[in-house]
């Protein structure tokens, strides 16, 4: 009941005071009956049990927007090659809450950002970069990662990781190992560290298709450089399924790169500790580092060939440029090919280009090769080409404006053709072309009647398999060159560079 003597006791200012309070008081009464019984659709029950917090609106807000990028459905670990894993990474943003479960003062934690720990969900490759107390243990081939309870509310807890920057179900990705990242509550839990670092680590396969010239490149070289480069050499290098002669053949870059002693990490007893690791390298295309990644640091394939030319001391930055009347001779490479897609006139093409005003030469890089005198020699021509193969990888050594002259064999892999140099070769200010072979040019054409499928259906060949598509298009097919037919794309090439 109101009683009026009793309110005059007190100023107006004071009667409001007192009404605030107790509106509040019931406000909290009742927060605290819902939080008890916690309905179905109340929005913290979707936070779950891990923390029993009164939460702001802010940080309701960020655990929501945690919710919905872990709607995905969460798989196993066998099944982890289709799920991508967003954790809290320490970035900081101060939040005041009561934890009801000690004391009631008002405790300052750190809310965070969602940061990616793992992608793989990426076509090209599996990818993980971790922040805080990482442990690497060689021995079960596993990278430890102490998330002191924060990530409970993520679903999995560990995932299977191939560190190579290529994805493929063919034999070559048997000799890549599976890494374990591993989520840890606890540090108690895991071995301890028994090295130290204080900089960060990149661990990365030297196994799949390495020693492919192409694929050094394409998978392990360009996406090396694009991970690494942002930590100016102070990064350790952890190999996994390490080839020594590989490591050699490249040791010019590596060293670029790093400015610390390359580790096989399979060989280690040590438990590694880090605070920041790098597992995989991502990669997107071939041949090609796409500026507007945010993992590619805003690189482009501009920043690769300048730092390959700093590596290797090539000295040439331009192709010639040639005016009406020059009798400058600009320089052609045809790369020659020794076991498959054997290039089988090449002497007589050698000819047709000394006539129209080229200087040729002709070469071929192997696993024995110099490559840092092979890049110089590169460097130094004008004109590269080849049939479809790795040898035209070469291309990334060549001034700017020089040309590439692809040389496409049967089988309908124009697609190929494209994707591995064709379009990289816009991003490195490389002008294209591509002279397509007719069947008289192919020696299948003596293996097969004209009106076999292998003319006629190159696609059923296709859906067979890899095998059957490179066994019968790519190591069983030589070419013999139409010089009347090529000797237009060889004008058109001198034209480019009067151009």
């Amino acid at each position: 009941m109101y009683d009026p003597i009793f309110a005059k006791s007190f100023s107006k200012y004071e009667r409001r005071r007192f009404g605030f309070c107790a509106f509040f008081i019931s406000l909290i009464v009742a927060l605290s009956i819902c939080s008890t019984f916690k309905p179905r659709l109340h929005p913290l029950s979707i936070i779950g049990d891990a923390m029993n917090l009164q939460l702001s609106i802010v940080a309701t807000q960020n655990m929501l927007e945690f919710k919905n990028k872990s709607e995905i459905s969460q798989p196993t670990v066998d099944n982890a090659a289709n799920f991508q894993l967003s954790i809290v990474n320490p970035v900081p943003n101060k939040l005041i809450v009561n934890d009801t479960r000690g004391s009631s003062r008002p405790t300052a934690i750190e809310t965070t950002k969602m940061e990616p720990l793992c992608s793989i969900l990426e076509p090209m490759a599996d990818y993980c970069e971790i922040k805080g107390d990482v442990r690497i243990q060689a021995n079960s081939s596993t990278v430890f990662f102490v998330t002191n309870g924060i990530n409970r509310s993520a679903g999995n807890s560990s995932w299977r990781i191939q560190p190579y920057a290529r994805k493929a179900n063919l034999g070559a990705m048997n000799y890549v190992k599976n890494w374990t990242v591993k989520l840890a509550e606890n540090k108690d839990d895991i071995p301890m560290c028994t090295r130290n670092h204080s900089f960060p680590a990149i661990l990365f396969s030297v196994g799949g298709y390495s020693g492919n010239h192409f694929h050094d490149f394409s998978d392990l070289v360009i996406p090396l450089y694009s991970t690494s480069l942002k930590f100016k050499r102070d990064v350790h290098f952890l190999t996994t399924d390490t080839k020594p002669w590989w490591v050699s053949k490249f040791r010019g870059l590596l060293n670029k790169l790093s400015g610390h002693k390359i580790i096989d990490i399979d060989r280690e007893k040590e438990v590694h500790c880090y605070t920041k690791v790098v597992v995989g390298l991502k990669s997107h295309k071939e041949l090609i580092i796409d500026p507007s990644k945010s993992r590619n640091n805003g690189l482009s394939m501009h920043n690769f060939r300048q730092f390959l030319r700093q590596t290797y001391s090539l000295e040439r930055t331009n192709a010639i440029k040639l005016k009406k009347g020059d009798t400058k001779r600009p320089r052609l490479m045809i790369i020659s090919r020794k076991r498959t897609r054997l290039l089988t006139n090449d002497a007589e093409i050698t000819r047709l280009a000394q006539k129209m005003g080229f200087e040729v030469i002709v070469d071929e890089a192997d696993h024995s090769t110099n490559l840092s005198r092979f890049a110089q020699i590169v460097n130094s021509c004008d004109v590269l080409m080849g049939v479809h193969g790795a040898g035209l990888t070469n291309m990334v050594f060549l001034p700017d404006n020089a040309v590439l002259i692809q040389i496409v064999p049967l089988g309908a892999i124009d697609g190929f053709a494209k994707t591995d140099f064709g379009e990289p070769s816009d991003g490195m200010k490389i002008k294209y072309l591509e002279y397509k072979i007719k069947v008289k040019e192919s020696s299948l054409s003596k293996q097969y009647p004209l009106d076999h499928p292998v003319f006629k259906d190159p696609r059923s060949f296709h859906i067979k398999g890899w095998h059957v598509l490179r066994k019968t298009y790519l190591d069983q097919q030589n070419v013999t060159i139409n010089l009347r037919r090529f000797k237009g794309t060889l004008a058109k090439a001198m034209k480019i560079l009067h151009h």
